[in-house]
């Protein structure tokens, strides 16, 4: 997937103005409409053209995308960076309006959930427009419930009509058991209403952080423990992390590498908590001294074992 340079294909400068950009696009689109221009590639130029004014003339989609710069190396092509999109608010329903427009698989990666849902309809008195956003806590905080603050950006126009990223925060309970890719929302935190009308809502998406223990699938958080051969060859008993705490586990003799232990219940809590999943994985000693080698040796002599046997070599 190839990096899109937005401003590059309506030409204007990363500073410009949303007046300048709305002209540029409109004069552009009239070169480059399929019903008019005679060029043979118009109606892809004109597809660009776009695909570029849906992100730019959005201040909300413009704010996240300049968050990306323009630094890529189109021979490696581009890969969202991790987590991307969290700590942005966006206005519209959680899972946006749906696909409208047939746009690159670029502009799908960064804002295929980020799409307004149409304002709440017409009138003095109207309910403000809800917002949403995706933020990341910890997976700590599902298993005890945490209280945190958070900072989330909205985009805001100048005067002069250059957009500009403003920081609210706000303090969110994180309930105890909750999952990634649910919601919790904020009752009168989205835009402000109309005349009399109430405010809208902000639901926020919950995304765990990159844990270096442990990741996680549903309910299920799976644990990848470095055990020694010897562990995995007589047996063991050895302490173990989990999110609530450190546990003793016993290692079956002669278990195997990437043999799956199952801790029931120890998952994400809820009513029917998951399951932590104990994958082991063997480490070797390393042959570091003479000492360490000397007993390599003495294994390679007295182990009649051969890792390949099963394996048919000509």
């Amino acid at each position: 997937m190839d990096y899109k340079d937005y401003y590059k294909t309506l030409g204007v400068e990363r500073k410009a103005t949303q007046d300048e950009i709305k002209r540029a696009y409109r004069k552009l689109a009239r070169k480059y409409h399929p019903d008019v221009s005679k060029e043979a590639d118009a109606e892809l130029k004109f597809k660009d053209l776009g695909e570029a004014y849906e992100v730019l003339k959005d201040p909300e989609k413009r704010v996240a995308y300049d968050q990306l710069g323009s630094d890529w190396n189109s021979q490696q092509g581009f890969r969202p960076p991790p987590d991307w999109g969290a700590g942005f608010e966006f206005h519209g329903a959680p899972q946006g309006a749906g696909r409208q427009h047939d746009f690159s698989d670029f502009f799908e990666s960064l804002f295929g959930q980020a799409r307004g849902s149409g304002g709440p309809g017409r009138g003095f008195h109207m309910q403000g427009e809800d917002h949403h956003a995706k933020i990341l806590v910890n997976l700590e905080d599902s298993f005890h419930g945490a209280s945190r603050s958070i900072s989330l950006q909205m985009p805001d126009v100048t005067p002069e009509g250059h957009v500009v990223s403003k920081k609210r925060t706000l303090k969110v309970s994180i309930p105890k058991g909750i999952r990634q890719g649910q919601q919790i929302r904020l009752s009168g935190q989205g835009a402000k209403g109309r005349g009399s009308g109430k405010a809208g809502d902000l639901y926020l998406e919950i995304e765990f952080n990159a844990h270096r223990y442990y990741r996680v699938e549903g309910a299920d958080v799976y644990l990848e423990l470095p055990v020694a051969p010897w562990e995995a060859a007589l047996g063991a008993s050895v302490k173990v992390p989990t999110p609530s705490g450190a546990i003793g586990l016993k290692i079956p003799a002669g278990s195997k590498a990437g043999k799956k232990l199952r801790l029931k219940g120890r998952g994400i809590p809820a009513k029917t908590p998951g399951d932590l999943y104990v994958v082991l994985q063997i480490v070797l000693p390393p042959a570091d001294d003479e000492k360490s080698r000397e007993i390599y040796r003495r294994m390679q002599e007295e182990i009649k074992f051969d890792p390949r046997a099963t394996m048919e070599v000509a």
